[in-house]
């Protein structure tokens, strides 16, 4: 016995034996977050157990994953080298199980699709999935970010979701399908008494010298955040800076009436008592919104969800853009690149 690995005839290792897909959900999740007790919260684990899956999958494979210090995190050049195919085996091990959850089985079991915020576009589109499959339940939920239900849709506690897939990172973006639905005209909601709620529409450059709250410190919508400083950049207007993360929209309105600030949103946003909604323009800053699930993803309330929103895109024009809109150019190229 030499402790070499047995090679078959072509001389090529023979393999040690199959992965296991609950070993490379663990490496994947870790090497997304670059953090284990991030990770094993997502995958809603005990991060002990966690720990074991990794150095069980590095002994079978005989190599390194991570280099683990007190402050951070990394991949290996073999972590590297792993993750690409970690991805296939695990969309290819999704989609296989999908493929025989179809018909009854797959409609009895719940789609759970996050709306971002009631009251907008979204839930449009869900009551119009819910009248092409009757016989599917769809159910609703809240994340209010997309950022923050991509990590729900990873940890299988979401199917799909609405927002800006732009602003996902790209180890992000790597696992999940998009489905270009609208671009989504965007607003800033005033405190009553502010002065520019005497407009019927607000010029971008009248909000020279304000500080807009758009989410900033909200881990969930960092994505929202980062359209924000791009469309402010240069025109003399301030991101707000952090306030408390409110929830439900009295308590909105009561941090809104708190602090003062005007707030970017869209022109679908819900009333809010105590606020006053009035469309951006000149130009007329464009929010791209998709809907985005996990890659390989089957079951007949998604096929349902996706020609909803297909629908309706097509006949309210939802995916036609002003002469004078504005949109990053990384986010045009994704979205003219799906549609």
């Amino acid at each position: 016995m030499t402790g070499e690995p047995r090679t078959s005839p072509g001389g090529e290792p023979y393999a040690r034996r199959d992965a296991d897909p609950r070993l490379l959900r663990s490496f994947l999740a870790v090497a997304e977050e670059l953090h284990f007790t991030r990770a094993a919260a997502r995958l809603y684990v005990a991060q002990q157990a966690l720990s074991r899956d990794v150095r069980r999958l590095e002994r079978e494979l005989e190599v390194g994953l991570f280099a683990r210090s007190t402050r951070q995190v990394t991949l290996t050049a073999d972590g590297e080298r792993l993750l690409p195919y970690a991805r296939r085996v695990l969309a290819a091990h999704d989609e296989l199980a999908a493929a025989f959850t179809r018909g009854s089985t797959a409609a009895a079991r719940p789609l759970l699709v996050d709306l971002n915020s009631p009251g907008l576009v979204s839930g449009r589109i869900l009551d119009r999935a819910r009248q092409l499959a009757p016989q599917c339940e769809l159910m609703a939920r809240f994340e209010s970010g997309l950022t923050g239900a991509v990590a729900e849709i990873a940890a299988g506690r979401l199917h799909a979701s609405f927002g800006r897939y732009a602003g996902l990172s790209a180890a992000a973006r790597a696992g999940l399908a998009q489905q270009p639905v609208r671009y989504e005209p965007m607003a800033v909601l005033l405190p009553t008494g502010h002065p520019l709620t005497e407009l019927d529409e607000v010029p971008l450059d009248r909000l020279a010298g304000e500080s807009v709250y758009a989410g900033a410190g909200n881990e969930r919508t960092p994505e929202w955040t980062d359209l924000a400083r791009l469309l402010f950049e240069g025109r003399g207007i301030e991101v707000a800076p952090p306030a408390p993360l409110a929830v439900g929209p009295e308590e909105f309105a009561r941090i809104m009436a708190k602090h003062r600030n005007p707030v970017l949103a869209v022109v679908g946003f819900p009333e809010l008592p105590g606020a006053v909604l009035r469309p951006l323009v000149d130009p007329v800053p464009l929010s791209p919104v998709s809907l985005v699930w996990r890659r390989g993803l089957r079951h007949p309330g998604l096929d349902a969800l996706r020609r909803a929103a297909a629908e309706l895109a097509a006949a309210e024009g939802w995916l036609t853009r002003p002469a004078d809109a504005w949109i990053p150019a990384t986010d045009a190229l994704i979205m003219m690149s799906q549609e």
